[in-house]
């Protein structure tokens, strides 16, 4: 029912009676509009509602129901439809006809491109009418809609070009004047010139693809323009002393063999170099630096590590270095004081700088917090650091970095994140550190290492740690070292530390909770223990049990926030608890010394880790124990835990022997009936491709 089909009465109220007239598709012209007689003299020829709107009324009907969203409006109540705005009062309709009596200009539009037309809430429409003094009607179909222009010849050609420039001239999105409108760059009126943006699309038409192969080629040349106005860089710093040189080559195979079985490498290609001697004492690496030493004595320490005494000369002499060695056994110490002195010593003065001269990359918020705790610990100069990583305060963060810093120690995350928003420029970085580098890759980091590093200058010297060396970690070090010496400790096969006494007990999973219950009741005054878990509901869950019992306990997982997990940690350093329950999180970069057992409430992923888990205890020369609890699902592990405890000298359970041979039988008859050929399963009940029919490639 429509008000355009009222009729009157006898008595002159308004009565309804409903269209039957077929559906019209043509074009019919429309005549010009003329003001309605008075309400009583109205007529009630059911021609005269068309009629005053130039028409008769099977003519206007037939026009209303061509299409139920034409531009129309509602001369009787002033109502607008869906697209017309232009009326002058309540029985007016600017956009219902034609006053000039001419035949309306036609145009076809894809749906999909009407919206150009109208534009939000219908102002680009209003601004068409207004603009080219004409009216517009648009009736959609099935796939096209009918745009209908009235008025004068000279309205509907301005209108039509204005249409067709908004649709087809000016298509390519553009940046638009401001106003607010949301289709501004499809506009006529766009800020810049029409032919502009022609020529811009043009172009984009016309655009030679990029040459990849001549890119590749000349990747040195570009590289060059990039850095050629860089300061120079000094890395040698190394005087050795006159002890160190009279060492023969077999005190000093002696000596390496003595100090955890040392190994050298040399990977750069062709002639390989002479690898220094390593020093035994402080003394003997920095006697020339007053100031490191003035450190080394206030902290205490007797002497170095075996990883300090091999790293020390190779990184003062300015060679790239990779350090391979155990949790625990000094890795920080032998790339940060050789950093010290790498900066102090650079040409440009650290006043002249544009930044900060080292960066160490780590993987955890936790580690780098240690480390940020060496450096004030050895502060040496007034270097400044900023420890940048996730969860922490970014505008604090943000604004210690803005103010000059000499070292920053990041996470890859929170600072490729200031490195994109240009808050921080890694320019004049000369000393790098890949800290961790193992985990980094098992955390998914390499993304945004290669980012950062690509801001880095080449030339710079890079000091990669790391306590395996799988292959991610080499092709790590093939891409962003450059001829690097190794220097590992013990061997490159995965190994605990032998300082820790290692158990291994077999429990059913609902045993688990009795057995830490009853180590706890057990637990000497002085002990603290890491309670290790898999998940970290987990940790949650263990907690808070054991703090029913009256337990002082503090749990450390990454969904717990930046400020309670460093309160946490700092309650377990400083013994106001004893038991820590923690996720995988802890088992990099916790150093706390004074852990006296490690309990694998849950056996971790990968022996690796169960490793790294080990290593928190029976750190700087104490010894510890750790005590792991395997259940029937860790069998598929039980011959790597084997092949750990034989490399560190502990007792194998004979339970763990018979676990790891049933794996492997296991194994055998899985390959051996599995199906064969890519489905797998043929007719036996449709398990065609899967994981548990298929072949052992899924696997």
């Amino acid at each position: 029912m429509s008000d355009w089909e009222d009729e009157y009465g006898a008595d002159g109220e308004a009565i309804s009676k409903p269209s039957t007239l077929p559906v019209q598709t043509v074009t019919l012209p429309v005549k010009s509009w003329r003001p309605p007689s008075p309400r009583g003299a109205r007529s009630r020829d059911p021609t005269s509602v068309g009629a005053k709107f130039g028409g008769d009324g099977e003519q206007w009907r037939n026009w209303r129901d061509r299409d139920s969203e034409s531009n129309v409006c509602d001369g009787a109540t002033g109502k607008y439809n869906s697209y017309s705005r232009s009326m002058t009062g309540p029985t007016g309709c600017r956009g219902g006809g034609d006053r000039s009596g001419s035949s309306p200009t036609t145009l076809n539009v894809e749906n999909s491109l009407v919206g150009r037309i109208i534009g939000r809430g219908g102002a680009k429409i209003r601004e068409l009418e207004e603009s080219s003094g004409a009216s517009i009607k648009i009736n959609r179909g099935a796939h096209e809609a009918e745009v209908l222009v009235f008025g004068s010849r000279d309205a509907q050609l301005k209108a039509k070009d204005m249409i067709e420039d908004l649709v087809h001239g000016n298509s390519v999105r553009g940046p638009g004047c401001g106003n607010g409108n949301s289709n501004a760059g499809y506009q006529n009126d766009s800020c810049w010139p029409a032919a502009a943006v022609r020529a811009v699309a043009a172009a984009a038409q016309t655009a030679v693809p990029i040459d990849w192969t001549a890119l590749r080629e000349n990747r040195d040349k570009y590289e060059a323009m990039k850095w050629q106005d860089l300061p120079p860089l000094k890395k040698d710093f190394y005087i050795e002393a006159k002890s160190v040189a009279a060492r023969s080559a077999e005190e000093v195979k002696i000596w390496r063999k003595e100090n955890n079985n040392i190994f050298v490498d040399d990977l750069k290609d062709g002639e390989k170099r002479t690898i220094p001697n390593p020093v035994c004492t402080f003394e003997e690496a920095f006697a020339h630096y007053p100031g490191i030493m003035e450190n080394i004595v206030r902290v205490g320490f007797k002497k170095p590590t075996p990883i300090q005494s091999q790293a020390w000369p190779i990184v003062l002499k300015g060679t790239d270095l990779i350090g391979i060695a155990q949790t625990g056994t000094g890795k920080t110490l032998s790339y940060l004081l050789p950093g010290f002195i790498h900066m102090d010593e650079q040409p440009v003065r650290r006043d002249k700088r544009d930044g900060p001269g080292m960066l160490v990359l780590t993987p955890t918020r936790e580690l780098a917090l240690q480390i940020e705790t060496e450096c004030n610990k050895y502060s040496y100069k007034g270097f400044k650091s900023v420890c940048i990583y996730g969860g922490g305060d970014r505008k604090a963060q943000i604004k210690v970095v803005t103010s000059g810093v000499d070292i920053v120690i990041a996470t890859p995350g929170r600072l490729n994140d200031l490195q994109m928003n240009e808050l921080i420029s890694l320019r004049s970085i000369t000393y790098l550190v890949l800290d961790e580098a193992d985990r980094m890759l098992d955390m998914g980091f390499e993304p945004q290492i290669m980012k950062i590093i690509l801001d880095i200058r080449p030339d710079r010297q890079t000091v990669m740690t790391s306590a395996t060396w799988p292959t991610g970690v080499r092709r790590l070090a093939k891409s962003y070292l450059k001829d690097p010496m190794m220097v590992y400790v013990g061997t490159l096969d995965l190994a605990a530390v032998n300082t820790v006494q290692q158990t291994v007990l077999f429990v059913q999973e609902e045993e688990k909770k009795a057995y830490i219950f009853d180590f706890i009741d057990r637990m000497e005054p002085q002990d603290k223990v890491l309670i290790f878990v898999g998940k970290k509901v987990k940790a949650d869950d263990l907690s808070s049990d054991l703090c029913l019992q009256g337990v002082a306990v503090q749990s450390l997982h990454g969904d717990r926030e930046q400020c309670d997990r460093e309160e946490a940690l700092q309650d377990f350093r400083d013994g106001r608890v004893r038991i820590l329950v923690a996720t995988d999180l802890a088992s990099r970069g916790l150093d706390v010394h004074d852990i006296t057992h490690v309990f694998n409430y849950d056996f971790p992923r990968n022996v690796e880790e169960y490793v790294h888990r080990v290593g928190r205890t029976g750190r700087a020369g104490r010894s510890g124990a750790s005590i792991t609890l395997v259940t029937r699902e860790d069998w598929r592990v039980a011959s790597e835990l084997i092949t750990i405890l034989e490399r560190s000298g502990q007792d194998v359970p004979e339970e763990l022997v018979l676990m790891a041979e049933r794996y492997e039988k296991h194994q055998r008859e899985k390959a051996m009936f599995a199906p064969r050929g890519r489905g797998g399963g043929g007719g036996g009940g449709g398990r065609r491709g899967s994981f548990r029919g298929g072949s052992d490639r899924w696997f």
